[in-house]
């Protein structure tokens, strides 16, 4: 009874061993991935962000110069008749 106890115990153990040793890399690889992964996160943000910011600088000056010039019009003096 001992050695069949015996035997599926160190049987057990020969199977799990390849389980147990086997390692990848541990939490401080996983540690570096995550870094890795937010610093290329916060730079495709940061790129979207630049883009988006330049898109509506852009815009706004296209607004504003168009604004200006229908006020540059309205303000223009008439021209005065000539004097008869």
């Amino acid at each position: 009874m001992k050695a069949k106890l015996l035997f599926a115990l160190l049987l057990g153990l020969a199977l799990a061993m390849p389980a147990l040793a086997q390692d990848n890399g541990g939490i401080k690889q996983d540690t570096k991935d995550a870094a890795h992964s937010t610093g290329k996160a916060a730079k495709k943000t940061g790129h979207k962000v630049k883009k988006g910011t330049k898109k509506v600088v852009h815009k706004g000056a296209k607004h504003t110069e168009r604004g200006a010039e229908k006020v540059e019009d309205k303000t223009k003096p008439s021209p005065t008749p000539p004097p008869r």
